[in-house]
């Protein structure tokens, strides 16, 4: 455990020292639980909406796109269930005075069971050797059992008790509050999670509006309009990404969890009884998507829902392996027809679809894939974040920190460096480079420092490609290309850099897999 929160703080001082995440208005010392994008983090933050983007939108002629507005009328959250039901259940530590929620307390005692599982396999590990079998060990050790059972329990406790047996269950498992160690706990009660602000000048309920929760109902309101206009037919998609806002009281984890996160979702439109058909297919193709971008199949799960949501009837979490632990980057949702409905009824206007083919009306079922930006954009970097070895390297430049992102993602395809920096036809021959190439693909001139330490520096922020401009170049016209993961440095012509480096970073690679 110790060595994963030292991996994580790694990678947290990595996303600011290289300009990837800033604690928002740090002048003024923060704003908790918000962070702002620096100049490679936009980029690969950009990147990464780019390929789902693609692969919702231009891979499936029968899935749409959507930007619908962040206000909305405020009777949308009172159809969707928002202003009734959206909450976290609250408690606070008498002697400390501070506030947690009691889920996550129970969750954090979990995660420690969990801890000591894996301690117990890494010791067998040790002690088999290559006969050890994981699975077998998990299912016949006593210890292990016990663990697992103990955890197994207590998920199901959380998930159907009341507030009032979730107390129960804090005090029974002697949870301390983290700050002051204090075992004293109020009640629980719910705590509801949207911002809240006034339409112009006008007070009171009236002219309320919400900071919208979650960007799916943007889409449900809007099912006719494009249906309608993009003349589609069931089964079809409507595919968004945007901005999502929720009062966390417990935001934690860096970006994981955030008071304003972005969402990329797609609501697939289905007829009554094929929505099951739909939501394994939604959550196979969901985990191919994340394996191609480059997290190995080890470092994702699926893990189905204890609870249901209000909406659904099946639900599922693609979990990635985070330096924290497994948690979810993405939710598979069969959400039935009741969104549609409820706007129905509450609007007292018709959203059925007539379908052609069964010669009927009827108010489509809904599978939803909502993955979180953010989550994703973590998940990459700290799945991407390396340590290793140079070969034949020596000193300072025998160990280098390299961000391992697939190249179609990386915040910037190529650099271009000249050998040195003050040898003025080395650097009016690599900016020439840089100027030319620079309308293909993202790339970078540095001429600063020493040709070792702007590699280590690309190497930071994930460049794939290095272009050096030396002296040979002026004779020859041909650059080094150099490849970030293999190390290896080739020769080849300046005309071909553009055919190299598109062929490596190529969006496409993602999906011929």
């Amino acid at each position: 455990m110790a060595n994963q929160d030292e991996n994580f703080k790694k990678v947290v001082s990595h996303c600011k020292e290289y300009g990837f995440v800033f604690p928002s208005s740090e002048v003024y010392d923060g704003l908790s639980a918000v962070y702002d994008y620096g100049p490679y983090g936009v980029e690969l933050k950009n990147n990464i909406k780019k390929y789902w983007w693609q692969s919702m939108v231009q891979m499936h002629e029968n899935i749409v796109g959507l930007d619908a507005a962040i206000f909305m009328h405020p009777k949308t959250w009172k159809a969707s269930g928002h202003v009734d039901a959206f909450n976290d259940p609250l408690i606070d530590n008498k002697d400390s005075k501070k506030r947690y929620r009691a889920d996550v307390l129970v969750e954090d005692y979990m995660e420690k069971v969990e801890g000591k599982i894996n301690k117990e396999i890494k010791k067998a590990k040790k002690r088999f050797g290559d006969s050890f079998d994981e699975k077998q060990y998990r299912e016949t050790n006593p210890r292990v059992v016990g663990y697992l059972e103990k955890n197994a329990a207590i998920a199901k406790r959380l998930a159907e008790g009341t507030l009032e047996e979730i107390r129960d269950l804090i005090i029974e498992l002697e949870i301390a509050c983290p700050v002051s160690g204090s075992k004293e706990w109020t009640d629980v009660r719910q705590f509801n999670l949207m911002f809240s602000t006034q339409l112009g000048t006008v007070a009171g309920e009236e002219g309320k509006l919400y900071l919208r929760p979650e960007t799916a109902q943007g889409i449900f309101v809007n099912f006719l309009n494009v249906q309608k206009t993009s003349r589609q037919k069931i089964p079809f998609g409507i595919a968004q990404i945007g901005k999502a806002f929720r009062n966390e009281i417990v935001a934690r984890q860096f970006i994981f969890r955030m008071r304003e996160f972005e969402q990329m979702e797609m609501q697939f439109f289905v007829r009554p009884g094929e929505e099951m058909k739909w939501y394994n297919y939604w959550k196979e193709a969901r985990l191919e998507w994340h394996k191609a971008m480059g997290s190995p199949a080890e470092k994702l799960r699926f893990h189905d829902h204890d609870k249901l949501a209000h909406y659904a009837n099946a639900a599922v979490d693609i979990q990635f392996d985070f330096p924290f632990g497994f948690r979810e980057i993405e939710g598979i949702h069969s959400r039935t027809d009741f969104d549609l409905k409820q706007h129905q009824e509450l609007s007292g206007r018709n959203i059925q679809y007539f379908d052609p083919e069964l010669q009927e009306n009827y108010v489509p079922y809904v599978v939803e894939t909502s993955i979180g930006c953010d989550r994703m954009f973590l998940a990459a970097i700290s799945n991407a974040y390396t340590e290793e070895m140079v070969p034949d390297a020596k000193g300072k430049d025998s160990q280098r920190i390299v961000l391992k992102l697939h190249p179609a993602i990386a915040p910037i395809k190529c650099a271009v460096l000249p050998l040195l920096k003050n040898k003025e036809e080395l650097t009016e021959k690599a900016k020439a480079i840089f100027n030319k190439i620079k309308f293909s693909f993202n790339c970078q001139y540095d001429e600063k420092d020493a040709i070792g330490r702007r590699y280590r520096r690309q190497d930071a922020i994930g460049t794939p490609y290095c272009v050096t401009v030396d002296f040979e170049t002026l004779e020859e016209n041909t650059v080094t290309l150099r490849d970030r993961d293999t190390l290896e440095q080739i020769r080849i012509p300046i005309e071909e850099i553009e055919q190299h480096v598109s062929k490596g970073v190529d969006m496409k690679n993602l999906f011929l897999k």
